[in-house]
């Protein structure tokens, strides 16, 4: 059974990235089985450290024992990429979606979702590109702006972007971010000549950069808080 190419869209306000974690498993495995459409995340989370499933510990540039004094957690993934860093005022969509049913291939796919952020960043008069060889992401001439790291899973995609609208760059210090050296990480706050709006704006405008791009004809939003690891009644409610 295919649904119409309608997006369920979950805004979420701050997540532990454990629980966003689980959650993303178990949307997946429903997505697999057609128990819900392609479902969106949008969110933040605490300060978080995640490493990709090639474990590069040796891009964490403190002892793990550190990150407690910093206020942040280390977690590893089986996305793809290397370490990187979430944290507040960072913008981060999860998309649950079948690339079989949006048409997309691997590599199409992670360029839509590079060209979802370059958009965000032409709202406000920068300009962004997606990553030459040997890069990964998305950039403002050398300094980094956006981060993809993705799974897909028997057509399933999960993970997803995170888009620097403006952390506190201070914790990218102690990382290599993606793996790559003597690159800089900005934010839209340090690159924008203009007034940010506010968060909520912010978000709004990013989700409708990739419902845009994915070509997404309905779009069905809800606001939803965790309040502890049973997601049974919320992916009911997806159906």
């Amino acid at each position: 059974m295919r649904f119409p190419r309608t997006l369920k869209i979950w805004k979420m306000g701050i997540v532990n990235y454990k629980e966003a974690l689980h959650l993303q498993e178990k949307l997946v495995s429903a997505r697999k089985s057609s128990k819900i459409p392609d479902t969106l995340l949008s969110l933040q989370h605490p300060p978080t450290y995640t490493l990709g499933k090639r474990r590069t510990d040796h891009n964490l540039l403190i002892p793990e024992s550190d990150l407690a004094k910093l206020g942040a957690e280390l977690h590893y993934t089986e996305r793809g990429g290397d370490i990187t860093f979430h944290g507040p005022n960072q913008s981060i969509l999860y998309p649950i979606i079948s690339l079989r049913d949006v048409g997309f291939g691997a590599r199409k796919y992670v360029e839509k979702l590079e060209q979802t952020m370059i958009e965000m960043a032409c709202l406000y008069g920068v300009k962004a590109r997606a990553g030459e060889k040997g890069e990964t992401g998305v950039w403002v001439g050398d300094r980094k702006i956006g981060a993809i790291g993705v799974r897909i899973s028997n057509g399933i995609t999960s993970h997803g972007l995170a888009f620097n609208v403006d952390p506190d760059l201070m914790y990218f210090k102690h990382i290599v971010p993606c793996g790559i050296v003597d690159k800089d990480v900005t934010s839209l706050r340090k690159e924008t000549k203009e007034v940010l709006p506010g968060e909520e704006v912010l978000e709004e405008q990013l989700i409708s950069c990739f419902v845009k791009l994915f070509g997404y004809c309905k779009t069905q939003v809800e606001k939803i808080l965790l309040t502890g690891l049973d997601f049974g009644d919320e992916i009911e409610n997806l159906k």
